[in-house]
């Protein structure tokens, strides 16, 4: 391990580039455009290539040719450039492409603020393009944990052939911090499985038993096809009941099958706590800042805090918020995982604490809501 005092934008970049990333589309953007920045001065140095396109809509389609051309693939922008993006998201999607998506995240609706943060792209990343589907989508709230999180992106996207997007924001992207970066071989990375039978005998579609097809890509002597219509397993446009319920119903499943995998947690002060409050990326830094100054005034608070937005494991998420006798959920933005907590959580014991903050919010706000309900 080598340690490196880096941003939270290029943590993600050497993220991209430990995980295997060889192929970088982009089109600037703030507060994103520092990944690509780097990147353009790295990657060719190892062999990769790094494009500026004329626009997001291009960058995306590139990331989804690239990676069928066999190299792990990425594109980064925010909110703004990601609403381009959403058409061939639900291309990645149908043609099980996999692929990493990184939205730094700021402040909008429309153009908002591109130099100020907020945490309301919750629901365009989880439910942004049509159809039916399920992303997985992981939330940093440290330059090391957009390092790490970026490597666990690229192998879920391997391995269940999936896109994966990293929600990140504009305050972790400019968050300068200490990065352990990982030499060769001490962390697990993950392939793409490839074909086992003969090319005459391959069907682009046909799954393993663990719902997932293996993929061949162009120039390696298999028929491929790039379907963006329901297809049965050869990759053929059908439309009827049986190939449209097994084809979507499997996409949803490879992805929901290893929801223990994908879903992580974490917790402070869970021991002893009477009131819980929950949240994510840079938020959370304030919440548990916010607990410790609770804790003090005697006030036994805990943390909980999602690294995992999507798919969300209910039974965990219920089990914390049933142990409190007040659930918090503290975001930046005017009220998104509230929804999921009310799902899980019985009563009126959740209290929502949206916060619509154009910086990272104040430990302070957060104390004096809890404080206003107690």
């Amino acid at each position: 391990m080598m340690k490196s005092f880096i941003s939270g934008n290029i943590a993600i970049a050497e993220g991209a580039i430990t995980a295997g990333m060889r192929f970088y589309a982009g089109y600037p953007i703030t507060p994103a455009s520092e990944i690509m920045e780097y990147l353009a001065e790295k990657l060719p140095r190892i062999g990769g290539i790094t494009m500026q396109f004329e626009d997001e809509i291009a960058s995306i389609n590139a990331v989804i040719g690239a990676s069928w051309a066999g190299v792990k693939s990425m594109t980064a922008t925010s909110g703004p450039g990601l609403s381009l993006m959403l058409e061939a998201l639900g291309l990645a999607v149908i043609t099980e492409t996999p692929a990493v998506i990184v939205d730094v995240m700021r402040a909008g609706p429309s153009t908002g603020v591109p130099t100020k943060t907020s945490q309301s792209d919750v629901m365009q990343v989880r439910h942004g393009t049509h159809g039916d589907y399920v992303i997985p989508v992981f939330a940093p709230w440290s330059a090391q944990e957009a390092y790490d999180l970026t490597i666990k992106a690229f192998n879920v996207a391997e391995s269940l052939r999936t896109p994966v997007i990293l929600l990140s924001d504009a305050v972790i992207a400019h968050l300068w911090e200490s990065v352990l970066i990982a030499d060769p071989g001490e962390v697990e990375i993950v392939s793409r499985r490839k074909p086992s039978v003969p090319p005459d005998a391959y069907l682009p579609y046909k799954p393993d038993d663990d719902l997932v097809p293996p993929m061949a890509t162009f120039g390696e002597g298999y028929s491929v096809l790039v379907e963006s219509l329901i297809h049965d397993e050869r990759g053929f446009y059908k439309q009827d009941k049986a190939t449209y319920r097994s084809l979507v119903s499997r996409i949803i499943n490879k992805v929901l099958s290893k929801i223990d995998s994908i879903f992580e947690v974490e917790t402070y002060y869970s021991d002893d706590y009477r009131y819980l409050l929950v949240s994510f990326g840079s938020t959370a830094r304030s919440a548990l800042a916010a607990v410790r100054i609770l804790r003090k005034s005697g006030i036994k608070a805990g943390l909980l805090r999602l690294k995992t937005l999507w798919p969300l494991k209910h039974e965990i998420l219920k089990k914390y918020c049933e142990e409190a006798e007040k659930v918090f959920v503290v975001e930046n933005n005017a009220g998104k995982i509230l929804y999921d907590i009310e799902r899980v959580t019985e009563g009126d014991k959740v209290v929502p604490l949206p916060l619509l903050d154009l910086e990272i919010p104040e430990p302070k706000d957060i104390v004096d809501g809890v404080r206003k309900w107690l």
